[in-house]
């Protein structure tokens, strides 16, 4: 078990109206330095999808994209003790400030990506925004009893806040 912090910016600007939360950046995302950075996790490749895009495929690309359509993206944690990537495994949790975040944009509207982060975000973040987060399914690799269509069909909710 190792202690992580968090080491990526949440991404946004002054237009942006939805807020996506992860729980915490994966080793391969820290180590890429941007958010979901596994090759097999499906948050851009939906994300695309969604809005009828070409692939996303480098980080500029991915920080026009969440600017063009409003959404910020950063993630419930500051820090916590954590195995690898695995979510089930997290102990002592911090959670970011996202009153922050909140104060500089047009955010009205949470979503948060997994059931972990979901509720992270109810037992730390609520008291801080007083705005119900909407969970979303987990793109990550791991979780394969969902495939892409359903991700898709899921993230569409999206749409209606932006």
């Amino acid at each position: 078990m190792a202690l992580v912090k968090h080491t990526l910016s949440p991404i946004y600007d002054r237009h942006s109206k939805v807020l996506i939360l992860g729980t915490m950046p994966s080793p391969k995302s820290r180590e890429v330095g941007f958010y979901y950075g596994h090759p097999q996790n499906r948050f851009w490749k939906v994300l695309a999808a969604l809005f009828e895009e070409d692939p996303l495929t480098t980080t500029e690309q991915k920080i026009d994209f969440l600017h063009r359509h409003h959404l910020a993206l950063w993630d419930v944690l500051a820090e916590c003790e954590i195995e690898g990537a695995e979510d089930a495994s997290i102990k002592r949790p911090v959670p970011n400030d996202l009153t922050k975040l909140l104060d500089k944009t047009e955010i009205k509207t949470i979503f948060t990506t997994g059931k972990k982060a979901t509720d992270l975000y109810q037992k730390y973040c609520y008291g801080q925004t007083h705005i119900e987060a909407i969970g979303l399914p987990s793109t990550s690799p791991a979780n394969r009893r969902i495939n892409d269509e359903q991700l898709k069909k899921e993230y569409a909710q999206i749409l209606k806040y932006l």
